[in-house]
C-alpha cells in the first residue's frame, strides 16, 4: 500500500507488528462464512490477513485517502466491501437482518473509543462478538469489578450488555507512529439474553451517570433527586455506599425501583 502519513485528527496509529497481527487473527478465529466487519482498516494490516480467510469482508473507513489503496487490496485478495463513513455515525444494523451475526473487529482510534463503544452497544442485538485494540487503561476500566479503582460508568454500561475479557497487552512499539500509551486486545461478547433487565433503559443509564458523576458522594446524596434513603433501604441497597461499590445488578435494581415508584406516582 502506498505511503500514508498518519493523521492526528483521526487518531491514527497503524498496527505493524506481524506477531501481534497473527495473535489477533488467532483470537478472532474467523470461519469462512463469518460476517466480519472491520472498523478503521487503515493501511490494511489486519485486512490483508482476514480477507483471504473469508468469503467477504466489510470495512468502515473514514479517511478518504485510504479508500483507493483499500480497493486495490480487495482486488488482489478477495471480496472487500468498503464503507467510507464515520463509524460513530454508521448504522451497523443495516449490514444484516440476522440477530447475533456480525463479528466486529478493529484497532479503534483512542480519541473516540468510549462514544464508539456506546454506539455499537446500541446495536448489540445483531452483534455476535467484538474484538478490539484499545488503550490499555480503557480496557481495564471496561473489565473492572465493583470495588476496584478502575470500576466506573463505562464498566457498568458495557457489562450490562456484554461479557468482557482482556486477552493480551500490546506495547507502543507495535504501532506506527508509536502511541504514548500501552494498548490491549479486548473481547466483548453480547449477552443473547440480558442477565439483568432494566425496564427503562434510559432511566438506568441516568442512574449510573448520576452515581458516577459524584462518585465520592454516597448514594444517598448522589441519587437524591431520583430516590430517597428509605426507598434505597427498601431495595436492600445501603444508601451510605459509594458508586464504585455497586454491581450491575444493583444499578438495575435501583433503576427498576425508581421505575415502579414513578408508576405509583402516576397512578
Amino acid at each position: 500500500m502506498q505511503k500514508h502519513i498518519p493523521r492526528k485528527r483521526f487518531g491514527q496509529h497503524f498496527l505493524c507488528d506481524t506477531n501481534v497481527i497473527r495473535d489477533i487473527i488467532a483470537a478472532l478465529n474467523p470461519q469462512r462464512g463469518d460476517h466480519v466487519v472491520e472498523i478503521g482498516p487503515g493501511l490494511g494490516a489486519l485486512t490483508t490477513q482476514l480477507l483471504p480467510l473469508l468469503e467477504q469482508l466489510e470495512v468502515v473507513e473514514l479517511d478518504r485517502d485510504l479508500i483507493s489503496p483499500l480497493k486495490i487490496l480487495g482486488e488482489k485478495l478477495g471480496k472487500l466491501i468498503i464503507h467510507q463513513a464515520d463509524a460513530l455515525r454508521f448504522d451497523f444494523s443495516q449490514l444484516t437482518d440476522k440477530p447475533a451475526s456480525l463479528r466486529v473487529i478493529g484497532n479503534l482510534p483512542y480519541n473516540i473509543t468510549t462514544p464508539l463503544l456506546f454506539h455499537l452497544l446500541a446495536t448489540a442485538a445483531v452483534i455476535q462478538d467484538m474484538l478490539f485494540m484499545l488503550q490499555k487503561e480503557v480496557a481495564e476500566r471496561i473489565v473492572a469489578q465493583p470495588g476496584e479503582e478502575a470500576y466506573g460508568r463505562l464498566s457498568v454500561m458495557v457489562q450490562y450488555f456484554c461479557q468482557t475479557e482482556i486477552l493480551f497487552a500490546v506495547g507502543p512499539e507495535c504501532f506506527m507512529p508509536p502511541p504514548k500509551v500501552d494498548s490491549a486486545i479486548i473481547r466483548l461478547l453480547p449477552y443473547r439474553e440480558l442477565p439483568f433487565v432494566a425496564q427503562d433503559y434510559l432511566l438506568f443509564e441516568d442512574v449510573v451517570r448520576l452515581a458516577f458523576n459524584q462518585r465520592r458522594k454516597t448514594l444517598r446524596n448522589s441519587l437524591h433527586t431520583r430516590i430517597n434513603q428509605q426507598q434505597l433501604l427498601n431495595l436492600n441497597i445501603d444508601p451510605e455506599l459509594r458508586a464504585e461499590r455497586l454491581s450491575v445488578s444493583d444499578y438495575v435494581k435501583i433503576a427498576n425501583g425508581i421505575y415502579h415508584l414513578q408508576l405509583g406516582d402516576t397512578n
